[in-house]
């Protein structure tokens, strides 16, 4: 304790560090200040239905968890930061297609500008999709009385289509500032503080259920906090895990000076992929859903569309193991490591530079990303074996899933950072031994 007290102090005795923590916290608390503000012409009171039938809703009920809330509250800030992040994925997925793209991700920091303008371009137009397609839910979920110009009024739907643009456009512009003036990645912080923000609402529930249903009470209640904490620690261990490649540089004498010489490693993560294949087989997920209208198929849409289902969670985990070795393959690429390699004058040990590296490095990616991969599985089915053992659905979400994933990731790497603003002014680090690995660290 009393170290911690001590590096706590050293960190709000760097004056850098210590604006850059106030200033995020100051832009976390707009944020989540935002997530109550209801969209203009709703009348606060009649929010129940809506947030009944999110909670009930799969697709919905993630979204609500990733935007802190803000759906289920109908805010300014409704939709959240998943535009952007949708926008974000299919840029990424175009600088595999398209050759523009691809000379975009190669030009450094004017090619980085115009990506993050494209993804803008993006968001509009994923937003001008989504804002009608909220409003059309909220219609459909909540009573005439709630609507304080009619429901069916055009300058309802085109005022609050444009102010849920811009409160997303808004988030984006936090993140961002977060990132050039706070600390780590802000999008990423943005949506780990409105996963946060559900956490104390959960574990309130869970303890009334156990405490009001006489189902456990304080035992059980103890035996949950302790599972939760194994399960953040194997889930710490899958996103720090990696494979290192050793890498030779070859001597070079230039005057009379020695440069290269020196052993360097690659650090091949066991999980790649990060939280990415979860997020696309819950889309696909979603799919079975709409054959519930047809009779002929209502009965494999019942059966698929169970969460709680075993073919539901076995084809998810099929899912989940095969977007991991596709994103993997998309986000690694062995032939550009072996050319980089090449081109500097290093090699790995026994190993041929040039086809033979890159064969090397796509043999050892694809035996690690199998067992990341069937991790990564389980770790998206662990909340509905959570709820198979009577715990609540709201806090069943932080034993798994896209949530934990994100959680982790995301503490990890603002740690790291930290760390760093520690170390370069010759404190300790956070730690006593060893050094914190974010996602992107090695």
């Amino acid at each position: 304790m009393k170290r911690l007290i001590e590096t706590i102090r050293n960190i709000f005795k760097i004056e850098e560090l210590r604006k850059r923590i106030l200033f995020t916290l100051g832009l976390v608390l707009v944020f989540r200040f935002g997530s109550y503000v209801v969209i203009p012409g709703i009348n606060p009171e009649a929010l129940s239905n809506l947030q009944s039938q999110i909670e009930g809703n799969g697709l919905l009920g993630l979204l609500d968890i990733f935007s802190g809330g803000a759906l289920g509250n109908a805010s300014i800030f409704a939709l959240g930061i998943m535009p952007y992040i949708s926008a974000s994925i299919v840029i990424q997925l175009l600088g595999i297609v398209l050759p523009y793209f691809q000379k975009l991700q190669k030009e450094g920091e004017s090619g980085r500008r115009k990506i993050n303008q494209w993804t803008r371009y993006l968001t509009i137009i994923v937003l001008l999709v989504q804002a009608p397609a909220y409003l059309a839910n909220l219609h459909a979920t909540l009573p005439s009385a709630a609507f304080v110009l009619g429901p069916s009024s055009f300058l309802f739907t085109l005022t609050a289509t444009i102010v849920l643009i811009s409160g997303t456009m808004f988030v984006m512009w936090l993140g961002e500032k977060i990132t050039d003036k706070g600390i780590g990645n802000g999008v990423s912080l943005i949506i780990m503080v409105g996963i946060i923000a559900r956490l104390p609402h959960a574990l309130l529930a869970e303890i009334n259920s156990r405490f009001a249903d006489q189902t456990g009470g304080f035992v059980m209640l103890v035996v949950e906090i302790f599972v939760l904490f194994l399960v953040f620690a194997a889930v710490i261990a899958l996103v720090q895990a990696v494979r290192k490649i050793p890498v030779q540089y070859a001597k070079r004498i230039v005057g009379n000076k020695q440069y290269g010489g020196v052993r360097q490693y690659i650090p091949l993560k066991i999980n790649a992929a990060g939280v990415m294949p979860i997020i696309f087989a819950q889309a696909l997920m979603f799919i079975p859903l709409f054959f519930g209208r047809w009779e002929a198929t209502r009965g494999i849409a019942a059966v698929l569309g169970n969460n709680n289902g075993f073919w539901y969670n076995f084809i998810f985990a099929v899912l989940v193991i095969a977007f991991t070795y596709f994103y993997t393959a998309i986000t690694v690429n062995p032939n550009s490591m072996a050319d980089d390699m090449k081109r500097n004058g290093g090699f790995v040990p026994g190993i041929k530079p040039g086809k033979k590296t890159a064969e090397y490095i796509d043999i050892i990616m694809t035996r690690i990303t199998l067992p990341g991969s069937i991790f990564l599985a389980m770790v998206a089915i662990l909340p509905v074996f959570a709820r198979m053992m009577g715990v609540n659905n709201q806090f069943a979400q932080f034993y798994g899933g896209t949530s934990l994933l994100i959680l982790v990731g995301v503490i990890l790497d603002t740690l790291k950072q930290i760390e760093s603003h520690l170390l370069m002014r010759h404190y300790d680090g956070l730690m006593k031994t060893g050094r914190i690995k974010g996602r992107s660290g090695n």
